[in-house]
């Protein structure tokens, strides 16, 4: 591999982006990862040193000063690498919650975790197979910092998957070996998010004709967002029965503008959602009860 001139420079590149999918490709031509919950980082090494990008191209490197001081230490001319920076938990996982505090706070706990190369000294890596530039970032990355390799997860995408979910973690990344590197988003990436459940209050619903019945969910007080209705007939009618003896509630503040039945307080439901998201999403009703 050629060495660059002393002079090059590299530009912050558009990440490639997975696609959000139900359930996790078959096949060996998947490599499945961790998904870790953080920020999405490209570290840029040329000529004028080193630099942190956000997802959307912003310039972090004065937040991430720890980290890009322990960049340094790659044993390459330049590079384009491609990661998550996280903050983990007491139990060791990633924790979203907590990284902005951390970034602020305590940048010396961050991690930066390695997952794909897309230019080292001088060579633009991005048509080779995402195989060959994992390989290559992995011996490309010291031992025991706080810039970590990930690891792709051994077993079949079903496994991997049920694996994570039962951990805690927020998902999986499961990306074809053979792809190349193309800025945007692609189905050669998918990320296979896990479910939660938690018990909520039900403060409205919306039954419009031709569409999908939703009620609407706050947690402590905080509006969370829609689950679909997906109860059998005998369970949807028992759900109607109390939710028309609570109707004629006020709207909440900031949703007067939606087209609902608000409710009286006392009916309270089982919601399940993607973990990591703000509000609801991918979300069904699986119970109920007064309280």
């Amino acid at each position: 591999m050629r060495k660059p001139d002393s002079g090059v420079q590299l530009r912050f590149i558009r990440p490639m982006e997975p696609e959000l999918v139900e359930q996790p490709p078959k096949g060996g031509e998947w490599g499945h990862e961790v998904k870790f919950d953080g920020y999405r980082t490209q570290i840029i090494k040329d000529a004028d040193g080193i630099r942190f990008y956000t997802k959307n191209g912003f310039d972090w490197t004065d937040k991430y000063r720890p980290l890009a001081e322990e960049a340094k230490t790659i044993a390459a001319e330049s590079f384009i690498i491609e990661g998550e920076t996280i903050v983990t938990n007491e139990a060791g996982l990633s924790d979203f919650h907590a990284l902005r505090s951390a970034i602020t706070r305590r940048p010396q706990d961050l991690y930066l975790v390695a997952f794909d190369l897309l230019h080292l000294d001088g060579r633009d890596l991005r048509d080779m197979p995402l195989k060959d530039r994992r390989e290559i970032l992995q011996a490309l990355i010291p031992a025991g910092g706080h810039i970590q390799f990930s690891e792709a997860l051994p077993g079949t995408g079903d496994a991997v998957y049920l694996l994570a979910c039962e951990a805690n973690l927020e998902g999986i990344v499961s990306k074809r070996l053979d792809s190349p590197y193309r800025s945007g988003a692609t189905m050669n990436w998918r990320k296979i998010k896990c479910y939660v459940e938690k018990e909520m209050d039900i403060i409205g619903v919306k039954r419009e004709t031709g569409k999908p019945a939703v009620v609407l969910m706050a947690d402590k007080g905080h509006y969370m967002g829609g689950a679909f209705v997906t109860f059998k007939a005998d369970k949807r009618q028992a759900l109607w029965d109390r939710v028309q003896g609570r109707v004629g509630a006020p709207p909440p503040k900031g949703l007067a503008r939606e087209k609902a039945e608000w409710l009286k307080p006392g009916l309270v439901g089982r919601v399940k959602f993607l973990k990591g998201e703000e509000k609801l999403r991918h979300a069904s009703l699986k119970d109920f009860w007064e309280e």
